[in-house]
């Protein structure tokens, strides 16, 4: 770590924790991203407002050089706390259970110490973004003008992750999180009297055999070595004992990593939907949403990212390409219009190791110890990045 900046550890904890006790959903961060602007500008940093409603952009530039812009979530899921520590939420039903606290304040740290030293030639962007969380706060920041008013040549990103060990790395080129898609499905069929099917159509019995079926596009119809997850996350239907309904409604998520596959998955559904539907008289209505796009890393910002761990911690510290998640995020939108690499900071998940839950869970605490090295971390790729 950077000698420097382990030297204001508990001021970075201080802001980490305050974050955590006042948590904001998603553009509601009002408080959280004023905090992050006075910061910004007791740095001595261009601040700019505003984007998303309640995004912040900070500048630094010394002189002529490439541009880079580093990125960091703010918002809070609508999840009770179950903490019982002193900085446990105060706001009802609303929690740091991501860590977007965590990612604020190192960021925060970096920017503190880059605006102290600017030991680079270029310029830097540090993206404070809203509405992670299922509001789509870095596709909205590129509509308000991101990257037309900050012309960025590269965007990097980063996302603590409780299932690595405290202070490691996880890097990969090419896909690393999952596009998150929707859809509800509604059977039709035939009520009446559950004494006697054989008068009715029953749409539960029609809904049973469509959710085998779903279940055969990642086995049947999708490569081996590509990846799709269907799942039913909900069905409804019926009101008594006694009768069979007339419809059945499913919701679910697909997740998938290409967007040929993303494609050929609906089309699929739509397939077997059809075909298991009017095999028993029944009809049905599908309404597909398409979600955050998948998380994908290019080539030459890896081996930036990759070389930066290594020049900080040593190759030891560094887990190259792990298995990539099904989980999505909306930097996945960043990496749409500018080359860039998300990638992932351990924080521990063994009972002896703080910050052990994983994320979204009511019992989670960001894991103060990794505060220094993402911001070290931080730091070391800007001069990477923009060296002298």
């Amino acid at each position: 770590m950077i000698n420097e900046i382990k030297k204001f550890h508990r001021e970075m904890t201080e802001w980490r924790q305050d974050f955590h006790k006042h948590p904001e959903l998603k553009f509601e961060e009002t408080r959280t991203s004023e905090l992050v602007a006075k910061k910004l500008i007791e740095f001595g940093i261009e601040t700019h407002r505003g984007y998303a409603k309640t995004g912040v952009v900070g500048k630094i530039n010394n002189g002529e050089g490439p541009s880079i812009g580093l990125r960091a979530d703010m918002d809070a899921l609508p999840i009770q706390e179950m903490n019982s520590f002193s900085h446990s939420s105060i706001n009802q039903g609303k929690m740091h259970a991501c860590g977007h606290d965590g990612h604020t304040a190192m960021l925060l740290g970096a920017a503190k110490y880059l605006a102290a030293t600017k030991n680079f030639r270029g310029t830097v962007y540090f993206i404070f973004q809203p509405a992670e969380e299922g509001g789509s706060g870095g596709k909205i920041m590129i509509e308000d003008g991101l990257f037309e008013n900050f012309p960025m040549d590269s965007v990097y990103g980063l996302h603590n992750w409780p299932s690595m060990p405290t202070g490691f790395f996880g890097i990969g080129n090419g896909p690393i999180m999952a596009a998150a898609d929707t859809f509800d499905l509604t059977i039709n069929g035939k009520g009446g009297h559950a004494a006697m099917p054989n008068q009715c159509i029953d749409p539960i019995f029609v809904a049973s055999q469509v959710i085998t079926g779903f279940q055969s596009i990642p086995s049947r119809k999708t490569h081996p070595l590509d990846s799709v997850v269907i799942s039913i996350t909900q069905i409804k239907a019926g009101d008594t004992y006694n009768i069979i309904p007339d419809y059945v409604k499913m919701f679910g998520t697909v997740r998938t990593f290409l967007s040929k596959t993303q494609k050929d998955t609906l089309s699929n559904m739509k397939r077997i939907a059809d075909g298991t539907c009017k095999s028993f008289g029944a009809n049905f209505e599908l309404n597909y949403t398409s979600g955050y796009p998948a998380t994908v890393n290019s080539f030459n910002e890896t081996k930036i990212a990759t070389k930066t761990v290594i020049d900080l911690l040593g190759e030891q510290k560094l887990i190259r390409n792990p298995r990539p998640s099904m989980g999505s995020e909306d930097f996945s939108y960043m990496l749409q219009e500018r080359p860039g690499c998300y990638v992932w900071l351990g924080i521990g998940t063994r009972e002896n190791e703080e910050g052990g839950c994983m994320l979204h869970s009511s019992n989670y605490d960001f894991n103060d110890e990794v505060l220094p090295i993402g911001a070290s971390y931080w730091t070391k790729l800007v001069e990477n990045n923009l060296s002298i």
